[in-house]
């Protein structure tokens, strides 16, 4: 016994000299201010970090071995050196008024009756005086272990692990030292708690009690009593983790104190902690005889990828998107950053890269919301790589849950009710829609789903909420999220016999709240295959995309570019109101004079074209809203039916040159004049899904036809004939 006192005492001494002359690389004493930062009352939490302690020469070889070897007892140490350490206030402090009281009672009480005979129950314990907690966080150079790898050797000690969190506890309080009076001779008893049960004492110890051979009737003072902070999570394997052919573990972490409210549901993060077993306690201790629980009781958090909110730069992050922002062409390769393993489909990554991006949420004076995210469907023939677009997609978002189709049910997808386990009481257990709330929710053979489940998402899609009904629970809650969804037509493959209605198979419902349907054909085309199939084959041989003529951004840089992108507010000035009303009059006018609808144009359809034209603002870190922005999202939302368009030029017997030509010949007449400019051209047949070189082509074409006639200069064009 005096020996492990002895030991105790010179470990004491050791963390006392580290936390005094440790400095960080500036020189300064990094513990002494931490330690007088928490004496001002400004935090609560002291962590050692164990990499300063390996780092440190005046400690002992192998000290800080035995801390992660016995990592319980040295947090108890380590509070004892912060306790003979800690600096007196140097601020004036937001005090805990009952706290307070209640310490300067009983210091002045305990000084008073300082009886080396007494009760252990009646000294004061060290922890109900401490206003601060202390984590050791484990080294960052080791790399984390997965779930099963953690074993019966780990027991006691700090382990690094990595996992997925799958559901958290409500915050409770939880008991740390439990304070009686005694009714006979009025002392204060304490009671550490040290686990999560204890026994109440019911007669009083103390000498008074003990002499006059009373049995003291002892009362539980609640408010003298000290509580901690307690929520209990649990943390999953990594998909790619799992070996083949099992299932994913699971463990339960304990969060105290500051550490709670760390985590929630869907976040992918790395956990320091002590590794302890646990019995079971009540009916299941009978059931389980000898058998304990194990868990995890967490000592520090680590998100891998942070929100955006909660996205801090660095000073080279920083510098490094101010470089992007300057570049002119920083669109182009944003989007291009995007999966550059696939080969083509430019227009799709830049639409994938503005939903990233996404545009402020609206809340009206009346309350109302207008929702700033972006939803988009990729449809195709199987093959076009939507599937990979999707996975790619949410491993650059910040929070991202991918599902498929015949995987998820209704109440899968919104939110279901369970019984809590710990509690035993109906709670609400959210689905993927929920756990991506301010993110992102990939959902793959969207046409797969049941019709019943497919309701589910209607609400989620433009009001942003689930609202639930079952169980006795009514409730609303928040999915404020980006639906991602990829389907292919409803034969299989695109049936160019059947009018695209019959085809996409989706109800106008729910098209009409996808900002951009995108229908991706796979057409037989030498020169496009040949291209194909080239980078296809150096892809599988390189394990890499082929030269792009930039170095393709790494995805922490576009997280981190998309951060700063979203906390620009653009707005529409007042000058583009007009031309936005016209560009979506226009729409409407082309769609009732077709046959065979291609897509639902309703009001949500002039939301779609302002979103995206402010999502383009904000990656140009720009206030205001340009016409160039508003015409890239017309001419995005006509790309995204062009594969159908060009099949009905082909079908019609027209070639892009003389739909040009039509086109300009429509709008001469429709304004009842002989000139059109070549800018108001080009916006005109960019938004048809043509380029410049085919409107050049198209110009001179019909000008050696003295059809027209070109200005030199200014290419403007003027017709001969009235």
């Amino acid at each position: 016994m005096e020996t492990e006192k002895l030991n105790f005492a010179a470990d004491r001494d050791r963390a006392k000299d580290f936390l005094t002359n440790f400095s960080d690389e500036n020189g300064e004493p990094k513990y002494l201010n931490l330690l007088q930062d928490v004496a001002n009352r400004k935090i609560r939490a002291v962590q050692i970090d164990l990499d300063d302690l390996s780092t440190y020469k005046g400690l002992e070889e192998g000290f800080w071995e035995r801390v992660v070897g016995n990592t319980r007892r040295y947090v108890g140490i380590f509070a004892e050196a912060v306790d003979e350490l800690m600096p007196e206030p140097t601020e004036a402090v937001l005090a805990d008024e009952d706290r307070d009281i209640l310490m300067t009672q009983r210091v002045d009480e305990t000084s008073d009756s300082a009886d080396p005979t007494a009760d252990p129950h009646q000294k004061m314990p060290s922890e109900i005086k401490r206003f601060f907690e202390v984590y050791i966080k484990a080294m960052t150079k080791n790399s984390p272990l997965t779930i099963r790898q953690v074993k019966a050797s780990n027991i006691g000690q700090l382990v690094k692990i990595s996992g997925i969190i799958t559901r958290c506890s409500d915050v409770k309080p939880l008991m740390q030292v439990a304070v009686y009076t005694c009714e006979e001779c009025g002392f204060e008893i304490y009671q550490e708690v040290t686990a999560r049960v204890f026994m109440p004492l019911v007669e009083c110890p103390s000498t008074r009690c003990r002499i006059n051979k009373v049995k003291g009737n002892l009362i539980l003072q609640q408010r003298a009593s000290k509580f901690l902070k307690f929520q209990e999570a649990k943390i999953q394997e990594l998909a790619e983790h799992v070996p083949k052919g099992h299932i994913p573990r699971s463990l339960t972490v304990h969060f105290r104190g500051e550490l709670t409210r760390k985590v929630t549901p869907g976040d992918v993060v790395e956990l320091s902690g002590i590794f302890l077993p646990i019995p079971y306690s009540g009916f299941r201790a009978m059931r389980a005889g000898l058998v304990a629980d194990t868990y995890l009781e967490a000592m520090s958090v680590t998100h891998y990828k942070k929100k955006y909110s909660e996205y801090e730069l660095k000073g080279d992050e920083q510098d490094q998107i101010e470089r992007l922002a300057e570049d002119g062409d920083i669109y182009n390769k944003l989007a291009r950053s995007l999966a550059p393993e696939i080969f083509g489909h430019e227009d799709v990554k830049k639409a994938l890269l503005l939903l990233l991006v996404g545009a402020p949420h609206r809340k009206l004076s009346d309350g109302m919301k207008i929702r700033g995210d972006l939803h988009i469907c990729l449809m195709g023939d199987p093959g076009v790589a939507k599937s990979q677009l999707l996975k790619h997609i949410i491993n650059v978002a910040p929070r991202g849950v991918y599902t498929t189709g015949r995987g998820s049910s209704g109440v899968g997808l919104t939110a279901a009710v369970q019984r809590d386990p710990i509690t035993n009481e109906m709670v609400l257990e959210g689905g993927a829609l929920v756990l991506s709330d301010m993110g992102i929710c990939a959902i793959d053979e969207f046409d797969k789903m049941d019709e019943s489940d497919r309701t589910s998402i209607h609400e989620v899609m433009e009001q942003q909420t689930v609202s639930i009904a079952k169980a006795g629970i009514t409730t609303s809650l928040n999915a404020r999220t980006a639906v991602l969804a990829a389907a292919n037509p409803a034969w299989g493959r695109y049936d160019m016999r059947r009018t695209p209605a019959e085809n996409i198979n989706l109800p106008p419902a729910l098209l009409s709240r996808f900002d951009l349907l995108w229908l991706i054909l796979d057409r037989a085309d030498m020169d496009t295959d040949l291209e194909m199939a080239r980078h296809v084959v150096y892809v599988h041989k390189t394990l890499e995309s082929p030269s792009l003529g930039f170095t393709p951004l790494e995805p922490s840089v576009l997280r981190a570019y998309i951060s700063a992108a979203r906390r620009v507010m653009p707005c529409i000035p007042r000058e583009l109101e007009e031309y936005i009303a016209t560009a979506y009059a226009s729409i409407r006018q082309d769609e009732a004079r077709s046959n065979a609808p291609h897509s639902y144009t309703t009001i949500r359809t002039l939301l779609s074209i302002l979103r995206i034209s402010i999502a383009l603002a904000r990656l140009r870190f720009s206030e205001t809203v340009a016409q160039s922005d508003v015409d890239e999202a017309l001419r995005l939302m006509q790309m995204s039916k062009y594969s159908l368009y060009s099949d009905d030029r082909q079908r019609a017997g027209l070639d892009a040159i003389s739909d040009i030509y039509s086109i300009l010949r429509d709008e001469a007449a429709r304004t009842n004049r002989l000139d059109v400019r070549y800018a108001h051209a080009l916006n005109l047949i960019s938004r048809k899904g043509y380029s410049e070189a085919q409107l050049k082509e198209c110009l001179e074409e019909y000008a050696s036809l003295n059809v027209w006639q070109i200005h030199p200069n200014t290419f403007d064009i003027r017709f001969i004939d009235p």
